[in-house]
C-alpha cells in the first residue's frame, strides 16, 4: 500500500492546488478572474483523456510502467507550471500534469479494485487527506489571503507548491521500486441491461454533475468567501475536504445498508439546501463543510450503482464523462463570477445540483429492475 498512499496524497494535493493559487497565477501572469479558471479547466481536461488512453496501454504493459511513466509526466507538467516564461505555455504545463494525473488514477484504481473494496476505499481516504491540506500549504508558501501580502510578492511564489508536488512525484516513483506496484486481478464479469445506451449517458450526466460541483467547490471556495467578507476561507476550504474524506469512510461503514439510488438522491438534495444556504454570508461557512459530508457518497455509490446494472467495463468511460464536469465547470464559474459577481458561484453550485437530483431520479426510473418473468405454469 506505500506506492498507493503516497501517490494518492500527491494527486489529492494537487488536485485541490489550482483554485487557491488562482491569485497566484493572477499576479504573475496578469490574467483576469475571468481567465484564470481556465488553467484548472486545462488541468481537468488533461485528467479527463488520461483513462482511455492508459486502458489501452494496459493491455500490453504492467501497472508498474503506466505508474512510472504517468509519475514523468505529472512531474513534467507541474516543472512546466512552475518555469513557464506566459500564460499559455502555464496552461499547456497543466494540461500534461492533469494527464500525468489521470494516468497514475487510473492505473492505481484499476489495481486496487481488482485487490478489493477495502484497499480502494483507504487510497481514496488518502487522496481526500491531500486535498484538505493542499489549501493550507498554498497558503503557507504563497501568503495567499495574508495582510501585507501584496500582488509581487505573490507573483514570485508560485513555485512552492507545485514543487512539492515534483518532490512528492519522486517519492512515490521510488516508494513504488522498492515495494511494488499490485498487476491488476481477474477482471469482475459484465453483467447485461436492456437499454444501455441511454441508461449509461443518465450516468454519465449524473456523475459529470458531482464532478462540476466537487471541482467548483474546490475551485472558488477560497474567492467566494473572501469575496463576501468571510474570515478563513483555506481553512473552510480544507474543512470541506476533510468533510469529504470523513464522510466517504462512513459511506464505506453504513451506506451498504441503503439502495444506491436512495442515498445519492438524498445526498443530491442536501446538496441543494446548502448550496441556497451559502447564498447568506453568516450560513457560507457551515454550508460548504455540510456540502462537503453531501458530496462524499455520490461517487462511489454511482459507481457501485452502475454496475449493479450495466457492464462493469463501462465504469473508465464514466470516468471520462466525470471529468468533463471538472473540465467545463471552473471555467464556467470564472466567466458567471467575472459577469454577476460572488454571487454566481453558489448560484451555478444550486443548478448543478438540482440537475444532480434530476438526473439521479430518472437514472433510477431507468435502472429499475424489471421483474423476473413468471414460470410457464405459474398462478
Amino acid at each position: 500500500m506505500a506506492v498507493g498512499t503516497a501517490a494518492f496524497f500527491t494527486l489529492g494535493l494537487l488536485q485541490a492546488m489550482y483554485g487557491p493559487a488562482f491569485p497566484v497565477f493572477q499576479a504573475r501572469f496578469g490574467v483576469s478572474t475571468a481567465v484564470v479558471g481556465l488553467i484548472a479547466s486545462a488541468h481537468f481536461l488533461g485528467s479527463a483523456i488520461a483513462p482511455p488512453l492508459v486502458g489501452a496501454a494496459l493491455r500490453r504493459v504492467s501497472v508498474r510502467a503506466g505508474v512510472s511513466f504517468s509519475l514523468l509526466v505529472l512531474a513534467l507538467g507541474m516543472l512546466g507550471v512552475v518555469f513557464a516564461p506566459a500564460w499559455a505555455v502555464a496552461v499547456a504545463a497543466a494540461f500534461v500534469g492533469g494527464l500525468g494525473l489521470g494516468g497514475v488514477s487510473a492505473c492505481l484504481n484499476a489495481a486496487y479494485a481488482s485487490v478489493g473494496a477495502r484497499p480502494v476505499n483507504l487510497v481514496n481516504a488518502v487522496f481526500g487527506v491531500g486535498s484538505m491540506v493542499s489549501p493550507l500549504l498554498v497558503a503557507a508558501l504563497t501568503g495567499v489571503g495574508a495582510a501585507g501580502v501584496d500582488a509581487t510578492q505573490l507573483a514570485g511564489r508560485l513555485g512552492g507548491p507545485f514543487l512539492v508536488v515534483v518532490g512528492l512525484c519522486a517519492a512515490t516513483f521510488v516508494a513504488g521500486r522498492v515495494w511494488g506496484v499490485p498487476d491488476i486481478g481477474v477482471p469482475v464479469a459484465a453483467s447485461g441491461a436492456a437499454r444501455p445506451g441511454p441508461q449509461f449517458a443518465l450516468f454519465a450526466a449524473l456523475i459529470a454533475c458531482y464532478v462540476g460541483l466537487e471541482a467548483g467547490y474546490g475551485a472558488w471556495t477560497v474567492r467566494y468567501l473572501t469575496e463576501v467578507g468571510v474570515g478563513g476561507a483555506a481553512l473552510i476550504l480544507s474543512g470541506f475536504w476533510g468533510a469529504l474524506t470523513v464522510g466517504r469512510v462512513l459511506t464505506g461503514v453504513f451506506a451498504a445498508r441503503w439502495e444506491p439510488s436512495r442515498v445519492v438522491l438524498l445526498c443530491a438534495a442536501a446538496l441543494v439546501v446548502c448550496a441556497a444556504a451559502a447564498l447568506r454570508p453568516e450560513l457560507a461557512a457551515g454550508a460548504h463543510l455540510l456540502a462537503g459530508l453531501a458530496l462524499a457518497p455520490v461517487f462511489g455509490t454511482t459507481l457501485a450503482w452502475l454496475t449493479r446494472v450495466l457492464s462493469a467495463r463501462l465504469v473508465p468511460f464514466l470516468l471520462v464523462a466525470g471529468s468533463l464536469g471538472g473540465v467545463i465547470a471552473p471555467a464556467l464559474l470564472g466567466g458567471l463570477f467575472a459577469r454577476w459577481g460572488a454571487v454566481a458561484v453558489p448560484s451555478f453550485l444550486l443548478l448543478l445540483a438540482a440537475l444532480l437530483a434530476l438526473f439521479t431520479f430518472l437514472t433510477a426510473r431507468m435502472a429499475r429492475p424489471a421483474p423476473p418473468p413468471l414460470r410457464p405454469g405459474a398462478a
